[in-house]
């Protein structure tokens, strides 16, 4: 995969993308089999940014998805286009909530039979169905609009044609329309967490940018429905960068990319030797903020991340206080915990305050119940399972504190304590130890994720999120500004998460830059 033409001097090309991750691998092939002569130059030994499987505990032969972890917003176009050897499959269910306020001893299960009886909260199933029909009345119009050039706001409302639905999801706070619908506070909360997840805010946020994340949560296809990659998200990043290879692509590891001339001159560092490399368009799959760096530009403010992600092995799932329902049904889907209303609130504002949270709202994923395939055979025969924990409310200001390891174990007991505060049994009965004898718990945070990934602050967006639409004054007077990956200078685009509709596992930064350079 790795391959240098330009030796210790310097090459010419149409594109050099800078950062191999997915969004750069899917402008690469596209590009490419355009027939451009394109090359990536990628800092780590690996492509794939977050978008990785790795081995992250030693002697224990299971691939987690070591970042990044489920699959909504990749069009299955941008696959089909480009002949990628990407598998999704579907959850059977779509989440459990153990009920806090019974020690977890009843709970909420979502999916072909929902129990919100079980939680006394029957009255509400009808109010939650509707919020999310509603919802689906705005992300299945606006979703085929990703990969097309921008529409303004007003085109974007038009074609959505539902006035209430539009301003339930996009005019006005959405904890008001979440609280309209439903009355149960765990149902509240239920609803509550898209709109949150690696996002500082609360539901009632004038910022509205609570709204833009639920917007993006639930735009996948139209759906909303959040997939498991099967082989891992390196399965995703791996089959993006063979299509990249494939079509003629170069790719470039260990290639430290330290300044960027807006004329088209890119100059890293490789194998200790100083290299450049000249295009007419350089696409920048790296954040605002690391570009503004590498040009010499004012670095633009960028919304900190707020989260954290705890990967664990099991011997086994742990047994649940809930006899109602099985552990493969409560981690079959997403297994929220302490994410009522009134404790994503209290989390919010103890973070606020420099606290971290406790009880910690936290979400559960567990790969290896719906793909197995990233285990070795004898885990499998063993029961052994993998968790991904996600915890929100962690601000980049707690975990950037003068000591981030510090920090660091704290924010890992807070998510166990938070687990631990659900189940019938604590979860290190059921962890599994590492060939050292250590229990297997790797935890990243928004420092790991800016030391490693280079994401600012910790940011999994890349920065905040913006509506998937132009403001209706917006320019769109060239087809990078079309396309929404437009910058300060003209031969260089966005092509990553940080450019507009960016954000998550989507490929859609990618597609769009390659679309701006083969208009332009």
């Amino acid at each position: 995969m790795s391959s240098d033409t330009g030796g210790a001097g310097s090459a010419t090309y149409d594109v050099v993308i800078v950062g191999g991750g997915h969004n750069g691998l899917v402008a690469a092939a596209y590009l490419a089999r355009a027939g451009r002569r394109v090359q990536i130059l990628e800092r780590l030994d690996h492509v794939g940014g977050a978008a990785v499987s790795a081995l992250a505990f030693d002697g224990i032969d299971a691939r987690l998805s070591r970042y990044s972890y489920l699959v909504s917003l990749l069009p299955r176009r941008i696959v089909e286009d480009l002949g990628a050897r990407v598998r999704l499959v579907r959850r059977r269910y779509s989440s459990y909530t153990p009920d806090p306020t019974t020690g977890g001893r009843t709970g909420l299960l979502v999916g072909p039979t929902s129990t919100f009886g079980a939680i006394g909260a029957a009255a509400d199933e009808a109010g939650f169905d509707d919020f999310y029909r509603r919802c689906r009345s705005v992300t299945a119009r606006l979703w085929p609009t990703l990969l097309q050039p921008l529409q303004s706001r007003a085109k974007a409302r038009g074609l959505v044609g539902d006035d209430a639905a539009w301003r339930l999801m996009i005019d006005e706070p959405i904890g008001r329309a979440i609280c309209d619908a439903v009355d149960n506070d765990l149902v509240r909360g239920v609803m509550a967490t898209d709109a949150l997840i690696g996002t500082f805010a609360r539901t009632d946020d004038s910022s509205l940018i609570q709204n833009i994340c639920l917007m993006y949560h639930l735009l996948g296809n139209g759906t909303g429905d959040w997939d498991v990659p099967v082989g891992g998200m390196g399965a995703v990043s791996g089959a993006l960068a063979a299509a990249a290879t494939g079509n003629g692509a170069e790719i470039v590891t260990g290639a430290e990319v330290y300044a960027i001339d807006p004329k088209g001159e890119v100059h890293y560092r490789r194998d200790g030797k100083e290299h450049r490399a000249h295009a007419r368009i350089v696409l920048a799959n790296v954040t605002p903020a690391v570009l503004a760096r590498l040009v010499g530009d004012p670095e633009p403010p960028s919304a900190p991340g707020s989260q954290v992600k705890v990967n664990l092995m099991l011997r086994r799932l742990p047994r649940l206080r809930d006899d109602t329902v099985t552990p493969e049904q409560a981690f079959g889907g997403t297994f929220h915990i302490n994410e009522t209303l009134r404790q994503l609130d209290s989390a919010y504002t103890r973070a606020d305050h420099g606290l971290i949270p406790d009880p910690l709202p936290c979400e559960i994923y567990c790969h290896s119940l719906t793909d197995p395939s990233i285990l070795s055979e004898s885990l499998r025969e063993s029961g052994a399972q993998t968790l991904t924990v996600f915890g929100l409310h962690t601000p980049h200001r707690l975990t950037a504190a003068s000591d981030p390891d510090r920090v660091r174990n704290a924010l890992t007991s807070a998510v166990l304590n938070s687990l631990n505060s659900v189940l019938a049994e604590p979860i290190q009965e059921v962890l599994m130890e590492d060939a050292s004898g250590r229990l297997c718990i790797e935890t990243k945070t928004t420092v790991d994720l800016e030391r490693t990934l280079g994401m600012t602050g910790g940011n999994i967006f890349h920065g905040g999120l913006s509506w998937p639409f132009a403001e209706d004054d917006e320019p769109l007077d060239t087809p990078a500004r079309r396309w929404g990956v437009a910058t300060a200078h003209a031969r260089i685009m966005l092509c990553g998460s940080g450019s507009r509709r960016g954000g998550a596992v989507s490929g859609i930064g990618g597609h769009n830059a390659a679309m701006a350079v083969l208009e332009g």
